[in-house]
C-alpha cells in the first residue's frame, strides 16, 4: 500500500533544503533521515532523505544528491510516497488508516443495515464517515466513540449507535461536509468542539496513491 506523506514546497536557503507540506501524523516515522520515498511523478525519484529539521514551525528536508538551491527548486510540488504494509496499524490500538475503513459495512447494534463507507471526511474538529445508503443517498456519521461503537476489520463492518435523526431519511444533516486537508489520521476520541484532533487525513487525489489513519 502506498501513502502520500508529503508534498515538496519551495527551496529554503542555498544548501538544497526544501520546505514540505506534511501529509502524515507520523513524520518522525515516514520522513526521518534515511527514509527512501517514491515520488509522483515517478521519474523524480526515488528520493532519500539526508537531513531533516524544523524551522519556524515548518519541516525542512534535504535529499541525497541535492545540495544547492537550483536542485531544490527542481523538486517543487513533487509528492513523496511511502510504502506501507497494508496490515500495518498505528501504534494506538484505537487508530486506523483510512484505507482500512473504506468500504466497511455500517450497521446498528441490532444488525440493521445503514450503508457502506465511501469516504472519510476530515474536518477541523472531527472526522466523518460518508456513508452511502442502499437507495444511493448519503448520510454523515461523526467518527466519535459515542456513535461509532465498534470497528471490526475481520467482519468488515462498523457498528454505530446513532442519535435520533442521524440516519432518519427525513432528517436534515446539520454537519456540512468540508474538504479535508491531506494527512494520515482521523480522530474519534472526542466529540465535536473547539479542541478537535490534530492533523487532516491523507487521501490521495484521483490517480494518486494515498491513504490515511483514523482513530476511534
Amino acid at each position: 500500500m502506498q501513502l502520500v506523506v508529503a508534498r515538496i514546497g519551495r527551496a529554503h536557503g542555498i544548501r538544497g533544503e526544501v520546505t514540505v507540506e506534511v501529509r502524515t501524523d507520523e513524520p518522525e516515522l515516514r520522513l526521518g533521515p534515511g527514509a527512501v520515498l517514491a515520488t509522483d511523478p515517478a521519474s523524480a525519484g526515488p528520493l532519500t532523505i539526508e537531513t531533516g529539521r524544523v524551522h519556524s514551525g515548518r519541516l525542512l528536508l534535504r535529499f541525497a544528491g541535492v545540495h544547492d538551491r537550483t536542485g531544490a527548486e527542481a523538486l517543487r510540488n513533487i509528492l513523496l510516497i511511502a510504502d506501507v504494509d497494508p496490515d500495518e496499524r498505528p501504534e494506538d490500538e484505537d487508530e486506523y488508516y483510512d484505507h482500512q475503513l473504506m468500504d466497511l459495512d455500517v450497521v446498528t447494534a441490532d444488525g440493521t443495515e445503514v450503508g457502506r463507507i465511501t469516504e472519510i471526511s476530515h474536518l477541523p474538529s472531527q472526522d466523518l464517515f460518508v456513508v452511502e445508503r442502499p437507495d444511493g443517498s448519503e448520510v454523515y456519521v461523526p467518527f466519535v466513540s459515542e456513535i461509532v461503537t465498534a470497528i471490526d476489520l475481520e467482519a468488515q463492518r462498523a457498528v454505530i449507535d446513532p442519535p435520533p435523526g442521524l440516519i432518519d431519511d427525513r432528517a436534515e444533516i446539520a454537519s456540512a461536509r468540508a474538504p479535508g486537508g491531506p494527512g494520515e489520521r482521523a480522530a474519534a476520541d472526542a466529540p465535536e468542539g473547539p479542541d478537535g484532533p490534530e492533523g487532516p487525513g491523507e487521501p490521495g487525489g484521483a490517480g494518486t496513491p494515498g491513504g490515511s489513519e483514523a482513530r476511534a
